[in-house]
């Protein structure tokens, strides 16, 4: 069994003060953390251009970025894999969600297609009303599925782009490149984002409370045949209580959250069990140690606490 936990790793400011009360609240993950070995993998969104959980994704499909790539090229490809849909192995994979974005106070604030609620209507109105767009402008549409539509860019243009899940956790003005190649796609979006400013399908939306499908968000460029299996099968268990919380840094709502999955999910951790946690900038990949007869026969423990603690 592997169990991943998306914010689990506060950052070292406050993981110190925090270890005594996940002792209090998780009193078998404790244990088990003390009898595990951890791996430290750095994952910073500058670097990778996508969230630390993402870039796990990403290793652990067997994805590595090749040159003149960032790692975030390969999400894509991830997305087409774990959603069962049609892609060809060879082509690369670019993809452009349906996102809402709207000014916010450090700039403009992206909301991805998950918090959208978006119909297959919807999604199908707005391509009708766009594809007229792309002729001349260099770039090619299909429809994916209910929120994606697959581009095909021009031969030469091959951006660095940020995951959608990343922008929507820090700002667009952070990933909106401004480099001359990207005139194109800015020119494109910002000609969609007019179309769609009254259209039929935003209007009956607004009038539901829901935001606007109003701009789209380009990721990917790798080829879904790059992917390998994973080197770790079986039961995986994706747990998300914790992720909430830790983004805004709500502590005391992390703690409950954990002491839930203490009774829920960690009773099932054992010597077989593999553990991921992901933090802002960085990824702690853990497996239980390998042991010796001495350590079989007396048990051995690890000061968990220090990379809890310091991860440099």
């Amino acid at each position: 069994m592997q169990i991943v936990l998306p914010g689990a790793l506060p950052d070292a400011a406050i993981a110190r003060e925090l270890a005594p009360h996940l002792e209090k609240n998780a009193p078998r993950l404790a244990a088990w953390l003390a009898r595990a070995h951890a791996e430290i993998i750095a994952a910073k969104p500058a670097d990778t251009l996508c969230t630390p959980y993402e870039y796990w994704l990403l290793r652990h499909h067997g994805f590595a970025a090749g040159h003149g790539e960032v790692p975030s090229s390969g999400l894509a490809a991830v997305y087409a894999l774990d959603t069962q849909a049609v892609s060809e192995p060879e082509a690369p994979l670019w993809l452009a969600q349906l996102v809402h974005v709207a000014p916010a106070r450090d700039g403009a604030a992206l909301i991805p297609a998950s918090e959208l609620e978006i119909t297959a209507e919807e999604s199908s109105a707005l391509f009708a009303a766009a594809a007229e767009y792309f002729d001349g402008s260099g770039f090619e549409a299909q429809p994916f599925d209910t929120t994606h539509w697959r581009m095909l860019p021009p031969a030469d243009y091959r951006p660095h782009c940020a995951s959608p899940a990343l922008v929507s956790i820090t700002s667009v003005n952070d990933w909106w490149s401004q480099d001359t190649a990207g005139r194109p796609w800015r020119r494109l979006v910002n000609e969609l984002q007019m179309l769609w400013f009254n259209h039929p399908v935003n209007q009956a939306r607004e009038s539901r409370g829901l935001r606007p499908i109003n701009s789209l968000w380009l990721y990917g460029g790798a080829a879904p045949g790059r992917l390998a299996p994973p080197q770790h099968g079986g039961d995986l268990r994706v747990l998300r209580q914790l992720q909430g919380p830790a983004l805004v840094q709500d502590w005391g709502s992390w703690l409950s959250a954990l002491q839930q999955l203490e009774a829920e999910d960690f009773a099932a951790l054992d010597s077989t069990s593999r553990v991921v946690m992901t933090g802002s900038d960085c990824i702690v990949e853990l497996a239980p140690a390998k042991q010796g007869m001495f350590s079989r026969m007396f048990g051995t423990k690890k000061d968990w606490r220090r990379w809890w603690s310091d991860r440099s």
